[in-house]
């Protein structure tokens, strides 16, 4: 018998806790007690989110939420400014292309990024932009972007900063008030510890302002019609209450650890990532700042990068994550966000060691679990 390790950078492990929570029966979501536990959740996501405003819960995927917010904050023919540096990148414009949004792509090629500096400069030279959309953590490339500045650039400018976190909520610090984000995205699937079903969309007033001039058709996603009822402890439509109660309890697991310590736990756990990988002689894919939700190794030479992520399902019952898109094959990513500690890198990375010698790199044995421990004996927080 195998033991099966998801490694993957979503959907991520989900802890006891909330796979009990969901395992209860079922309540109906036009109850005083869903009210109750959604008045709970809702306070959770502003601690989460760090911000006054409230999340509208989609059920939907991560996409979902990212077509949410064009959809309700653009109207036909309108500009908007994508930062294009990685699958999810390209997945912005494709959504913006869809709805007829004019795109003005700012590109880098993938395991780079755009500095903020580019943002300010086409915010000055395009005229009539109505949002810059971006990743923060770009979980095809293992990078993370500089939401900070690009929030700094779009400050002082008509459009709103529409920001992709549904690999760093919960993972990396975005501290939507302080740094003057104006929507955030995020999925269920990743940093919150819980199964795929749940988007997440949090606007500003900046944003909501824009929502109410916006134009493009909507009617499952039309946040207005949602924030209403939210307000009141109420959905719209029907949510997808098992994960709403799971929802409940991964919020209460995280703020028993404290938001800073969540930061540190992964980026401490990627550090490690990171230095077992490059133990090993292999080559980090991010060549800006790294994301501490996922690390993008490429692939030795001559060695196809699905056969990496082939051999770690079949002779270890391991699941990693490969390339997309033009990656596909020349990558494999290491996901370590959400319900993961010290030995799940540990694992990870003995695996590594086995199935590049199974597929002929030279390894020099315990050198990338080695590399990890050394920083993982860091005091943990």
């Amino acid at each position: 018998m195998k033991k099966y390790y998801l490694m993957a950078p979503g959907p991520t492990p989900v802890p006891n806790q909330v796979l009990l929570a969901m395992a209860h029966p079922i309540i109906h979501h036009r109850t005083p007690e869903y009210e109750a536990l959604f008045a709970r959740v809702r306070e959770g996501l502003k601690w989460l989110i760090q911000t006054t405003q409230e999340t509208i819960l989609l059920a939907a995927s991560g996409t979902g939420g990212m077509e949410a917010a064009v959809a309700n904050t653009l109207s036909p023919g309108d500009k908007s400014l994508v930062i294009r540096a990685g699958k999810f990148g390209e997945r912005w414009a494709e959504i913006c292309q869809a709805y007829g949004v004019e795109v003005v792509a700012l590109d880098a090629p993938f395991g780079h990024t755009v500095p903020a500096d580019r943002v300010a400069d086409a915010l000055t030279k395009s005229s009539g932009i109505r949002a810059v959309f971006c990743q923060h953590s770009e979980t095809s490339t293992g990078v993370l972007h500089d939401v900070k500045g690009y929030a700094e650039a779009t400050r002082g400018s008509d459009a709103i900063l529409v920001v992709d976190a549904v690999s760093s909520l919960g993972v990396a610090d975005l501290p939507m008030d302080a740094w003057g984000v104006d929507v955030v995205v995020a999925g269920s699937q990743k940093g919150l510890m819980l199964p795929p079903g749940l988007a997440f969309c949090t606007l500003s007033d900046k944003a909501w302002a824009l929502v109410k001039r916006a134009r493009l058709p909507r009617y499952y996603f039309d946040l207005l019609e949602e924030k209403k009822l939210v307000v009141k402890n109420q959905p719209h439509f029907t949510p997808a209450v098992s994960i709403v109660v799971g929802l409940a309890a991964a919020l209460a697991m995280l703020q028993a650890e404290g938001l800073a310590n969540v930061f540190k736990r992964h980026d401490r756990l990627a550090r490690a990532t990171r230095a077992g990988v490059e133990a090993l002689g292999l080559e980090l894919f991010a060549k800006a700042t790294p994301s501490p939700a996922i690390t993008a190794v490429v692939s030795p030479k001559g060695i196809d990068g699905e056969r990496v992520l082939a051999t770690f399902a079949s002779s270890h019952n391991i699941t990693i994550a490969g390339g997309q898109g033009e990656m596909k094959g020349k990558v494999f990513r290491l996901g370590h966000m959400g319900y993961v500690g010290d030995f799940d890198v540990v694992v990870a990375l003995g695996a590594l060691e086995q199935v590049l010698a199974e597929l002929g790199y030279p390894v020099d044995w315990g050198a990338a679990v080695g590399a990890a421990q050394k920083v993982l004996a860091e005091r943990a927080p």
